[in-house]
């Protein structure tokens, strides 16, 4: 179905991506493809759509593909019908029913009499009957955008499917809808995303490297367990490597200790003995040779395990080498933080939820925020953190400090570079060095530190997010996230998680990633229906 030979992509700057790689899926096929952010997946899925060319290689497609992108804005200038390539055919449809069977319209329907009726039949699968084809896109929501997208599966009925990030945008009934279609398409699929419900669906999952793709005959958790068993089998290999390392350099020494007691004592036997100037020279040099070809040999083995240590340091996963150190929230838990009694919120004159909300959010306590788009998650957080207030209810706050997160980690600023950023929470009067070790923990080596924010990656905004609150005074009391899983890779999200193990104090979660939510062990959920 689809074939990809010795295919290599260069991007425009000239930076080599894709090199010699190599993917075929059969009929029915339906792969997970995932990697680090940077690796080339989205280009590689454009480059199987026919958006991109390769720079050489060959790609083989046995049927018309279709493309679900992961970003919408280059059809915001579109109708919803031009952008699912279907307003052409719809107007030679309803040419013919009103009576104009032309040779050209008859040619563009050809004979797709069921066009309509799927495209009506699609929109209400997906939630959007109320939606016109002669919509502008840039009237939709970004859920209803994926949405569309969707629908055009049904509508053009393709045999190859690729998908990017397809459950993004989505709430969690159209999560929910797009996991029934997967498991009941007999298309075949190649999907990008990080949506581990969505991901165990899938099989084979296919991890896109710099070795190339790796093929793991399962879905996410098969994934997730031999990663794990490679994972314990390389650090295995790193403490063995630094423990040969250290005793080769304790040898080294010892070495040079021993032989430089030996020189001694032979010169000072040579010197009692009356040998010759000229013999002695010669001894000395026989001697320094001697200890020269020891030294090399250790230094030789030594440099030899250093460098494999260096190279096995390099494969280890970036959760195993962040360091992370949250201190403690001042707050004892269950201390009560936000009661709301009979809380509502108008706009345009309509209530927010149908019913009030009362509720307690207390000290400690992990808490996940639910509900459909547009079913007011956001104000509700606003509200929590003190940004609005309630039209109708009473609301009661004691103090806590409390740092917001968004999607998008708009504290961090793109004016600022990373180090002047964990500058900015530097509220102790840490000493440079010690800012610059903290964001080495984090990954943000010498080469970053004068990096500006703008053009960091959703991932390394997350990461130097989690730096700086590593180097605040004292943990925040609330952290309140918001979708945070959005713009994350799977290795992202898995430094995300553990980070937040790390942290004891409140935690309020807006998020549709059930798995995520699962990790980081959600006590109870607010609902907003």
């Amino acid at each position: 179905m689809l074939t990809i030979q010795n295919l290599t992509y260069i991007h425009p700057n000239k930076d080599l991506l894709l090199d010699n790689l190599n993917l075929s899926l059969t009929k029915h096929d339906k792969a997970a493809l995932i990697g680090n952010n940077g690796t080339g997946k989205s280009t590689l899925l454009k480059i199987a759509a026919g958006i991109l060319s390769p720079a050489s290689g060959t790609v083989h497609v046995a049927a018309t593909p279709y493309y679900v992108p992961q970003l919408y804005g280059q059809y915001n200038h579109l109708r919803i019908a031009q952008a699912l390539k279907i307003e052409e055919k719809l107007t030679a449809f309803y040419q013919i029913l009103e009576g104009d069977v032309t040779e050209t319209n008859l040619a563009m329907l050809n004979d797709d009499w069921t066009l309509e009726e799927r495209c009506t039949e699609a929109l209400a699968y997906w939630g959007l009957a109320a939606l016109d084809l002669n919509q502008p896109m840039q009237t939709l929501s970004g859920g209803q955008k994926t949405k569309v997208f969707l629908a055009g599966i049904f509508i053009h009925q393709p045999e190859l499917i690729l998908l990017d990030e397809p459950s993004n945008h989505l709430d969690t009934s159209g999560r929910q809808l797009l996991y029934k279609f997967i498991q009941s398409s007999s298309s075949t699929l190649l999907v990008i995303s990080h949506d581990q419900k969505l991901l165990n669906l899938l099989n084979p999952v296919l991890e896109l490297s710099k070795r190339g793709i790796t093929v793991y005959g399962g879905n996410y958790d098969f994934y997730a367990e031999q990663k794990t068993i490679e994972s314990q089998a390389l650090n295995q290999d790193v403490r063995s490597k630094e423990k040969a390392l250290r005793k080769a350099k304790d040898l080294e020494r010892e070495t040079a200790e021993r032989q430089q007691k030996l020189d001694a004592r032979g010169k000072k036997k040579q010197e009692k003995a009356g040998i010759s100037r000229i013999m002695m020279n010669t001894l000395r040099n026989q001697a320094e040779n001697s200890t020269s070809r020891l030294k090399g040999i250790h230094a030789e083995k030594v440099g030899t395990i250093s460098q494999n240590l260096h190279e096995l340091r390099k494969d280890l996963s970036d959760t195993d080498k962040i360091k992370f150190g949250f201190d403690q929230s001042r707050l004892h838990r269950g201390k009560i933080l936000f009661t709301a009694k009979e809380l509502n919120y108008c706009y345009q004159e309509q209530l927010l939820w149908q019913q009030g909300l009362t509720f307690q959010i207390t000290s400690s306590e992990r808490i996940a925020i639910k509900g459909s788009n547009g079913s007011g998650k956001t104000t509700l957080i606003r509200i929590i953190l003190g940004e609005l207030a309630p039209q109708m209810g009473t609301v009661q706050r004691a103090g806590n400090q409390a740092v917001y997160i968004d999607q998008d980690y708009t504290l961090i600023k793109n004016n600022l570079t990373v180090y002047e950023q964990a500058q900015l929470f530097n509220s102790t009067g840490l000493q440079e060095h010690e800012i610059k070790i903290r964001l080495n923990r984090f990954l943000f080596t010498k080469d970053d530190w004068e990096k500006p924010d703008s053009a960091l990656s959703g991932g390394e905004k997350m990461r130097l997010m989690l730096c700086c609150l590593t180097i605040s005074n004292q943990a925040p009391d609330m952290i309140v996230l918001d979708e945070p899983t959005n713009n994350l890779d799977i290795h992202n999200i898995q430094i995300l998680i553990t980070a937040l193990h790390d942290y004891q104090g409140t935690l309020l979660v807006v998020s549709h990633d059930e798995y995520f939510l699962e990790q980081i062990h959600i006590e109870r959920t607010i609902s907003l229906f």
